[in-house]
């Protein structure tokens, strides 16, 4: 049996960057870390989060990616793929919904269920190639904006 993330490393024991890609086990954190780190010019930073919201999926050490003070992402490690929270601000709506019939129909309908119309908390799971080209659009439009 597999312990989850935060049973594997509390509060008090803060993971390596090598455990968390260790836990995750797949080529789509590589690329998305190696994104982030050459093209946004951001490096990862672990936190804490003892949210218990959705039946405990964001609790635990998580990866936030941040430029200027501003969230790009944060990665919550799950076993086999990424659990990715995004926030699309008033500043990106209107790009976010230019890109959204370029996207995957995984994207286009939690696009669509989350949060309001002027802003969102995306929560996707990656689990393909295609869902992490959607993410990475979407962090391109949060990287331009100021």
């Amino acid at each position: 049996m597999n312990l989850s993330w935060n049973e594997l490393y509390s509060r008090e024991h803060e993971p390596s960057q090598a455990q968390v890609k260790e836990h995750i086990k797949t080529s789509l954190f590589d690329d998305l870390d190696s994104y982030l780190r050459q093209s946004c010019n951001v490096r990862p930073k672990l936190a804490y989060s003892g949210c218990s919201m959705d039946q405990g999926i964001w609790k635990g050490w998580n990866v936030k990616y941040n430029k200027r003070g501003k969230a790009l992402c944060t990665l919550y490690p799950k076993h086999g793929y990424l659990l990715l929270l995004i926030p699309i601000g008033t500043r990106e709506m209107k790009e976010a919904q230019l890109l959204m019939p370029l996207c995957t129909q995984y994207t286009q309908e939690l696009f669509r269920r989350s949060g309001s119309s002027d802003r969102k908390s995306l929560g996707f799971e990656v689990r393909d190639e295609n869902v992490l080209r959607d993410v990475i659009s979407l962090i391109g439009i949060r990287t331009k904006t100021k």
